[in-house]
């Protein structure tokens, strides 16, 4: 995968751009690499936008574990710290180091470009480690309370897709880069608007779908509601990171991950 480079223009046809986009997202976003091609931004674009697709596999794998567990088991607590390891095993745990650095960047009250330079560094802060501990510790309690009321396998891959709709929302529009390389500048308004728009309503609609066809009706309203709070959440946190640092960076699409996958949780743990 040559990310970061041109193709040169009508060198590559739509479909081959579209496949390639798909390949780059999973090789991007997860431990899975199918060889992606020479990118250019229109590729770089459907990547993002996959984004959420991505999600729907690797939260059905960390769902499909966490039923394992809690077939074996029978532990709420067990079979979340099961579904939430799969999670982080899955995507390498990009995205919570990318949250760790994050919290570390906003943490350091330094300007723009210093801050970013500490989140360059390969250490981990004290804000960025406090961070991983309290995201790590909702998470899980979240969803082992989802588990108790029979509804976390689908809060898993809600959560999953709610986080990475984040990703291709943060990629839209006139969202700016950070820095002028690294995976930030060549994301930044790859995704058109209509297009987000239209991700996000076929994510809670997919969300809606699993809760009603696994659970029951309150569960495919809560589903459709925790991407909608999941992704509101994640832009008021893209939002103080554009002004704090500039624009997204690779690490900053990483903590939107985990915060809109933290809210989704919380609203799919409410209790009937």
């Amino acid at each position: 995968m040559e990310f970061g480079t041109e193709s040169p223009a009508g060198a590559v046809s739509v479909p081959s751009r579209i496949s390639g986009g798909l390949r780059l997202s999973v090789s991007t976003l997860t431990i899975l690499r199918f060889g992606a091609p020479r990118v250019d931004r229109l590729t770089a674009g459907f990547a993002m936008a996959f984004a959420p697709l991505v999600g729907l596999g690797v939260g059905a794998a960390a769902a499909g574990v966490g039923q394992v567990a809690d077939w074996w088991t029978q532990s709420p607590l067990v079979s979340a710290v099961a579904a939430i390891a799969t999670l982080a095993g899955v995507t390498r745990a990009l995205h919570l180091d990318g949250l760790a650095d994050t919290a570390d960047g906003l943490g350091s009250n330094r300007p723009a470009d210093e801050a970013l330079q500490v989140m360059k560094r390969s250490d981990i802060g004290p804000f960025g480690v406090v961070a991983l501990i309290l995201v790590l510790a909702l998470q899980i309690s979240a969803l082992t309370d989802t588990y108790t009321i029979h509804r976390g396998a689908v809060a898993v891959i809600v959560a999953a897709m709610a986080g990475r709709l984040a990703v291709t929302a943060a990629c839209s529009g006139p969202v700016p880069a950070a820095r002028p390389e690294g995976l930030g500048a060549w994301v930044a308004g790859s995704v058109r608007i209509w297009a987000a728009i239209l991700v996000g309503v076929m994510v809670a609609a997919v969300g809606a779908a699993l809760g009603l066809l696994y659970v029951d009706a309150q569960t495919a309203a809560l589903a459709a509601a925790g991407v909608a709070f999941g992704l509101a959440g994640a832009l008021v946190l893209l939002r103080h990171c554009i002004k704090r640092f500039g624009g997204i960076t690779g690490d900053v699409l990483g903590a939107l991950v985990e915060t809109g996958a933290t809210i989704a949780l919380f609203i799919l743990a409410l209790r009937p």
